[in-house]
């Protein structure tokens, strides 16, 4: 058994016209069913890694924000043996504006790479799948 099944009479080994053409069109239903599922599958897992990083990254925003915190006192504290108390607080606080606006356009430009969230496997097969119809439908 070849795994298809005959809905029709078979003449000289073949299959009738519109039985292929039906079973073609089962194939082609059943091709975009599973490539819909691919890419819904891809998106949730990228969708899950994303929650998971966002979250981790919060909590390591606030640990480290605790720490520049920390860190600026104990810079504004040091300076404070040479200079005075408000100018040793104004250049730490400078300093952490600069480090900001650094750190700001740094995560813009990695923002704007990383939309939109396409399923790029899926969208691959599904180019491949068209490709390969093609090529059949021409022969």
């Amino acid at each position: 058994m070849t795994g298809t099944t005959h809905s029709g009479p078979v003449r000289d080994g073949h299959q009738s016209v519109g039985d292929l053409v039906g079973q073609a069109t089962e194939q082609l239903s059943r091709l975009v069913r599973q490539e819909v599922a691919l890419a819904k599958e891809e998106l949730a897992e990228k969708g899950r890694r994303a929650g998971r990083g966002g979250g981790l990254l919060g909590a390591a925003g606030a640990f480290g924000y605790a720490g520049l915190l920390a860190a600026a006192g104990t810079a504004i504290a040091a300076l404070s043996l040479t200079l005075s108390v408000w100018a040793a607080a104004l250049i730490v606080t400078g300093v952490l504006f600069v480090i900001a606006a650094v750190l700001g356009a740094t995560g813009r430009a990695q923002l704007r790479k990383a939309t939109p969230p396409t399923p790029e496997e899926a969208l691959g097969s599904v180019r491949a799948d068209v490709e390969e119809i093609k090529e059949r439908a021409h022969r």
